[in-house]
């Protein structure tokens, strides 16, 4: 999960309007300079999505503690408010229950949602034009179709699937 997190921080900021939001009060679009992930994690009773704070400001090892410090006050049932309050984008995690596809929801006033779906092994050409088999994950992006257009979903979605495809780049700030 760590991986796409930081994946997506590095999204958010390459696209910000993906991690902007329309103000229903003035009807302006208010963009942030920081990037809260509501991540999912399973608790007792179904799923919760604990937010991590200023991601931007987070290596791979914070993320990680930060998320096992989460799954662990989702099982002990200790996750406050503040904890699930706020949240810029949010990271949904079907695939740990074998989903392959589905749509995830939008958490208003977030104006997108990544879905990720279980690695299954597919066939596919490789770059010889040999049929491989290779691990394929399947990624949604729900997102406010008022705030973000095609062109945006798209070139933030890719942007993810990149940069998760070959993490040695997000290791070394690439």
């Amino acid at each position: 999960m760590s991986a796409f997190v930081v994946a997506a921080t590095a999204a958010l900021q390459e696209v910000p309007l993906v991690n902007a939001y329309i103000d229903d009060a003035t009807n302006e679009i208010v963009y942030r300079d920081y990037c809260d992930i509501s991540v999912a994690v399973a608790s007792p009773k179904g799923l919760v999505t604990p937010i991590l704070r200023n991601t931007e400001l987070m290596s791979f090892a914070d993320v990680e503690h930060n998320i096992a410090a989460y799954v662990q006050k989702a099982k002990n049932g200790t996750l406050s408010l503040d904890d699930m309050t706020g949240g810029t984008f949010t990271i949904s995690n079907g695939g740990v229950f074998g989903s392959l596809m589905g749509t995830p929801i939008i958490n208003l006033p977030q104006s997108a949602v990544l879905g990720m779906h279980a690695t299954k092994m597919r066939a596919v050409v490789n770059e010889k034009g040999e049929v491989v088999a290779r691990p394929m994950m399947y990624l949604a992006l729900t997102y406010d179709h008022r705030l973000i257009d095609g062109r945006e979903g798209v070139t933030f979605l890719k942007s993810i699937a990149e940069k998760v495809s070959d993490p040695s780049k997000l290791l070394l700030d690439v």
